[in-house]
């Protein structure tokens, strides 16, 4: 069941509305009595693959100090 709510009352509890909208309830908010925006879950939000930009590794020597000359031309 669709649910209406006016956009004043729906900035007051939008975190209840998410939550809702989460859970599968699709709500729409108005604004003068017209439909600006409809709240539905999001279907193809993927979970989070922890390691997923792991690539080369940073070489220690990125970490030295600069030669002098190469210094001295930042100088």
């Amino acid at each position: 069941m669709t649910e209406i709510m006016n956009l004043y009352d729906a900035k007051a509890h939008l975190s209840h509305l998410v939550d809702r909208a989460a859970a599968g309830e699709d709500i729409v908010i108005t604004r003068a009595g017209k439909p600006i925006v409809r709240l539905v879950p999001v279907e193809d939000a993927l979970p989070r693959r922890p390691g997923l930009l792991k690539g080369p590794a940073i070489p220690d020597t990125l970490f030295d100090h600069l030669p002098e000359d190469e210094l001295a031309a930042w100088a």
